[in-house]
């Protein structure tokens, strides 16, 4: 693949998602548990007329589910985590292979080759993959220790 800008932009749009996401987890985290601590605060305030030791067995468990919650959210977040930068690791890779790609492929097409690319580029039209050689000579071959998979 020579379009090396698609790619890079690809990279930087999935690269801001994963970025939002992340931001939004902690965001969302930090606003529930104000929530939590303002309903807390409203309940004891509504409980104070009660008797003292319903109140602090009240909190005691409030506190607890306040706690499970977080909990829960805090895994929830770290198992997202993982998963972006998984991906990330994933996405590196692929750009690192693709790069190597593109190297290569500049390294075996003719001057020509390059020069009628970078027109198509510059016109808007994207480029097409059946297209013959600018020159009469067919486009080398590939050597065979080349593998397109990836590489282990």
């Amino acid at each position: 693949m020579i379009q090396h800008d698609g790619l890079t932009h690809e990279l930087v749009s999935r690269f801001m998602l994963e970025t939002s996401m992340q931001w939004t987890l902690r965001h969302s985290l930090a606003n529930y548990m104000v929530t939590m601590k303002v309903l807390v605060l409203e309940l004891e305030q509504h409980l104070k007329s009660s008797s003292g030791a319903s109140v602090v067995a009240i909190d005691n468990k409030i506190e607890q589910a306040m706690d499970l919650v977080k909990s829960h959210l805090m895994y929830a977040v770290r198992e997202e985590v993982e998963v972006l930068k998984e991906q990330i690791k994933e996405l590196i890779e692929k750009n690192s292979q693709l790069e190597q790609e593109n190297n290569l492929l500049k390294n075996l097409a003719s001057p020509e080759q390059l020069a009628q690319f970078q027109a198509q580029l510059q016109s808007g039209s994207p480029p097409s993959s059946s297209s013959q050689p600018v020159t009469g000579t067919p486009a080398p071959a590939l050597p065979t220790s080349q593998s397109s998979g990836p590489s282990a």
